[in-house]
């Protein structure tokens, strides 16, 4: 793919299409900023779940499940991500369409494209904050109802 991309032949081209080493380098800047954003909402997870630990220490008491306690912690980011995705995927067609229109050749934008990036990005959420949902889930009740 990189050689119909990068290295064209066509007559009359004023200089390189591109250079491989570009693509390397930004994939490499995005996935540190992937993995410094998901550090950050590992700090976020563990945070809030701190601040609810009473609150998931009553409902296991009551008599709430494990899934049903995820569930609970875990719809708070599902509802952030739904809700970015939301303002970003008009901003990202006008500015992607407006973008595309300054080449001899572009593809179109499809839906489903906006959809699995939205889906990749709750999935690594869900993800990144897994470990600390479980941990609450998991946690005995009498340690975080004691001091009450």
């Amino acid at each position: 793919m990189t050689d119909i991309h990068l290295k064209s032949d066509l007559e009359g081209e004023i200089g390189p299409i591109g250079d491989e080493s570009y693509i390397y380098i930004f994939s490499a800047v995005a996935v540190f900023i992937l993995l410094i954003a998901s550090i950050n909402l590992m700090n976020l997870s563990t945070a809030r779940s701190e601040n609810r630990a009473k609150e998931v220490g009553i409902r296991k008491v009551v008599g709430a499940s494990m899934g049903g306690i995820v569930l609970i912690l875990s719809k708070e980011y599902v509802k952030w991500v739904v809700l970015a995705n939301v303002f970003a995927w008009p901003l990202a067609y006008y500015f992607m369409r407006r973008w595309l229109e300054g080449f001899a050749y572009h593809t179109s934008l499809n839906i489903m494209t906006f959809f699995a990036s939205g889906l990749l990005a709750l999935l690594i959420a869900l993800l990144t904050v897994s470990f600390q949902t479980f941990k609450a889930a998991t946690a005995n009740p009498v340690d975080s109802l004691r001091y009450e």
